[in-house]
Formats: structure tokens, C-alpha cells, sequence
């Protein structure tokens, strides 16, 4: 891999590591980061198929994308449904964005396409589904979906966490984005109740929240009673709403969001293109691994008719050796490293060294093979076909895999040489099914 997946990569890297967040290395990150989303978008060398297959993914860079462009910070609200999570949304919003008392329970995958969104002043925020509706195990699945498509998470309670609420924190915490606290109604306690439930929440996010992240809001306070009385002295009671306080969590967002906002996408964005990357990466190969494997087997069968069934001695051996060349040639078109017709002679040549005792058994049972056809005059093709055609789809076998562990490694053999690749081909294969399979093959063309 070169260019911008090797860039990416590196990006990966250092977020992974850490690092300053200052906005000069913010603004250089992202454009390195966009820069590379493009390439990836862009990228001609991604096959068709791979690009259908994992069209949610695609799609994903995209919305990121334009998210670096817009400037945008994603914040995930996250919490249970009865604790306000959507009443604080609005709040935080100034406007009735989602809809409040609705259980989301059918929604269990947090996809940015999937989940209630809405936008103000740059920030993103997204409403996920209530963590008290759903198990252990699809709530964790859930906390890694929102970090996926969230920069910053809001976790919202309405007093002490339950051991639930506890569990959904650190697991939260674990994907290692930008966490809040936020003790959600708190206009139902008295000052001294408030800041109690206060040390208490900062007490289950030590060393996951900062104290100063632990932040009491109303978000839908209770309406204040209003006596009047008129001239009369006769009362009347009636209603009248209060507004929200979410003045402080606001601004904490909002400084995050100038402050640590651009770094925070990149860091997003960066992390998943760079698993996304990964991924291609491995279809590709598995797609060229299946391209290969039927190259190999086509050499083996090839190989296998041809050496069995060709009468003259020595020829059949010369035969087996041009079929193994021209099968390592085009491996290498597979794998787009393409091999000249005396560097894959070569590689085989260096393939056959390591496996020296084993092909030494294999080429031995071929000359004697061979020989007794110019004994025979031809004649024992038919007692020696069967075995010398499977020996000869064997040691193709060996020989295209070995090749292919080389062209994957882009023309070389790693810290372990040749003779430990190659070592580790043949503990893979179990040789008696393949020779199995090879016996059957050449019989069953044989009797044809």
C-alpha cells in the first residue's frame, strides 16, 4: 500500500497514540485526513464488487467527509429513555427537534442514517435508543455504533446510576471518544441533594470523566405554580412553564466544539477510514486469494493430465517444470505484481531448494515414473498415471501457494526467509487429501 492509504494510516496512528489538540494541528490534521477520505472515495483501484458490498461504508466517509468540511461536531445524547435524553436534545437545541416520550426500542443499531439528528450552531446532536430497553449485549453493541458516528457522547441520568447505567459509562468509555456527564431534572432537588447527586456521578466516572465534565441541567422543568387573587380575595391557580437550564452544558460543548471540534471529527474520521481501509484491503486480497486459487488448481489439473499421461520420459518432467513457471506468471498478473517468464523460473527454483526433501521424495518418484515409460516403451503410463499425476498436483500445489505467499507479501519473503514461509505452507496442507483429490481427478479423466 502507498500514497494516501500509507498517509491514513499514519494519521490512524498518531490519534491512536494521542497528541495535542491545538487548532493549528487541528486544521492540519483534518485536511490530511479529508484529503485521504477522498483518495479513498476516489480510489480506481477498489473493485466493483468490493464497493457494492460495503456501500453502507462508502456511504459513511461521505457523511464524514462533509462533516471535516462543515465543520461539524457529532454528540451522541446517550442514556435511558425515562432519565430526558431527548427533552435535554431539544433544550440544547432551543427547539422541539425529537420528539419526547416516544420510545425508539425498535431501534437497536445507532447508523447515522438511521437515528434522530439535528443541527445547531455546528453542533450535530443525535438521539440513540434508550439503554434500559435493550440487553447487555445489544447496549454494548449499541455504545460502540454511537462512538462510530458520534465525535463527543452526552451521557444523560436523572439521579445516581444504576448498575446498568454503570456498565453502559465504561463501555462507553472504552471507545475512547470525549465523554459528559449530564445529571439531567436537577431542578427536583434541593442545592444540597443537587451537589450530593453531583459528587456521587463524579464518583462513578473517576478516571473516565473529567469532575469538570459532570454537569447538572433541566432540560423540561416541572411548571411553577401561579396563585393570583383578585380584588374579591378569591384565588385562582394556574400553570406557567419554566424555561431550561442548560446553559452550562451548552457552553461546555460549545468550547469543546471551537476549541477541539475539528480534531475530534478528524480523529473520528481518521480512525474509522482507516479501519474502512483495512477492510477493502482484506476483500481485495480475498478476492484475488479466490482468482488465485483457481489459477492454482488449474495449473494442478494441467499438470497433473499432462505428466501422467505423456509417454516420453524426461519430456513429462520438462513439461512440469515450463507448467510451474507459467503458473507463477500469472499469479502475478492476479496480484498485480507481474513477473517475467525467467524470474518466476527463478522463483520456483528457489521454492524447490527449501522444500528440497520433500520435493526430493516427489521428483524421485517421477523419475522413476519416467524411466519406466522408456523401459516400457510408453506402456506403463497406465500403472504409473494415477500416483505421478497426483505427485506432480502436490508439489504444483506447494509450489503456487509458496509463490502466492510472496506476491502477497509484495516480492518478499519477510524478517523469516523463504524456507519458514514455505515451511509454514506445507504444515497447512494435508497432503493425503490433496493427493486424494488429485488420484480421483486423474482417474476419473483416465477412464474417460
Amino acid at each position: 500500500m502507498t500514497g494516501w492509504r500509507d498517509r491514513l494510516r499514519g494519521i490512524a496512528g498518531r490519534f491512536r497514540r494521542g497528541g495535542d489538540t491545538v487548532p493549528a494541528a487541528a486544521d492540519e490534521r483534518g485536511g490530511a485526513v479529508a484529503e485521504s477520505l477522498r483518495g479513498l472515495l476516489d480510489d480506481p483501484s477498489i473493485p466493483g464488487s468490493v464497493r457494492e458490498a460495503m456501500a453502507s461504508d462508502f456511504q459513511r466517509i461521505e457523511r464524514m467527509l462533509d462533516r471535516l468540511e462543515n465543520e461539524e461536531l457529532h454528540v451522541a445524547v446517550f442514556g435511558r429513555v425515562s432519565a430526558g435524553k431527548s427533552a435535554l436534545g431539544n433544550a440544547l437545541l432551543g427547539r422541539e427537534a425529537f420528539e419526547v416520550g416516544v420510545l425508539h426500542g425498535t431501534t437497536t443499531e445507532a447508523d447515522a442514517a438511521r437515528l434522530d439528528e439535528a443541527a445547531s450552531a455546528g453542533l450535530v446532536l443525535i438521539d440513540t435508543p434508550g439503554i434500559n430497553e435493550l440487553g447487555g449485549e445489544a447496549r454494548e453493541k449499541l455504545a460502540f455504533e454511537v462512538a462510530e458516528v458520534s465525535d463527543l457522547i452526552v451521557f444523560v441520568a436523572d439521579g445516581d446510576l444504576t448498575r446498568e447505567e454503570r456498565d453502559a459509562l465504561r463501555t462507553l468509555a472504552s471507545t475512547r471518544r470525549p465523554l459528559l456527564v449530564a445529571l439531567n431534572k436537577a431542578d427536583r432537588y434541593s442545592d444540597d441533594e443537587r451537589e450530593g447527586l453531583l459528587d456521587r456521578l463524579r464518583e462513578h466516572a473517576t478516571g473516565l470523566v473529567r469532575r469538570e465534565d459532570v454537569i447538572a441541567v433541566t432540560a423540561r422543568p416541572a411548571p411553577r405554580d401561579v396563585v393570583e387573587v383578585d380584588a374579591t380575595g378569591k384565588e385562582s391557580r394556574s400553570s406557567e412553564p419554566r424555561a431550561a437550564d442548560v446553559a452550562a452544558l451548552k457552553a461546555r460543548l460549545l468550547a469543546i466544539a471551537e476549541r477541539e471540534g475539528k480534531t475530534l471529527s478528524a480523529i473520528n474520521a481518521g480512525l474509522f477510514a482507516g479501519r474502512l481501509t483495512d477492510q477493502v484491503s482484506e476483500r481485495i486480497a480475498a478476492t484475488r486469494r479466490d482468482v488465485a486459487s483457481g489459477v492454482i488448481r488449474q495449473y494442478c489439473i494441467a499438470k497433473a493430465v499432462a505428466v501422467a499421461l505423456n509417454p516420453v520420459p524426461v519430456a513429462d518432467l520438462l513439461l512440469a517444470g515450463g507448467l510451474d513457471a507459467a503458473m507463477v506468471v500469472q499469479l502475478g498478473r492476479v496480484y498485480g505484481l507481474p513477473l517475467t517468464r525467467s524470474e518466476s523460473g527463478r522463483l520456483v527454483a528457489v521454492i524447490t531448494t527449501q522444500l528440497a526433501a520433500l520435493m526430493g521424495a516427489v521428483w524421485g518418484a517421477q523419475l522413476v515414473s519416467s524411466a519406466l515409460k522408456g523401459l516400457s516403451g510408453g506402456l506403463s503410463v497406465v500403472v504409473t498415471a494415477a500416483a505421478q499425476g497426483a505427485l506432480g498436483w502436490y508439489a504444483t500445489v506447494l509450489i503456487g501457494r509458496a509463490a502466492e505467499h510472496y506476491l502477497i507479501t509484495g516480492k518478499s519473503w519477510g524478517e523469516h526467509g523463504a524456507k519458514r514461509a514455505v515451511a509454514d505452507i506445507v504444515a497447512s496442507l494435508d497432503r493425503d487429501s490433496i493427493l486424494r483429490e488429485a488420484r480421483e481427478e486423474i482417474l476419473r479423466r483416465l477412464r474417460k
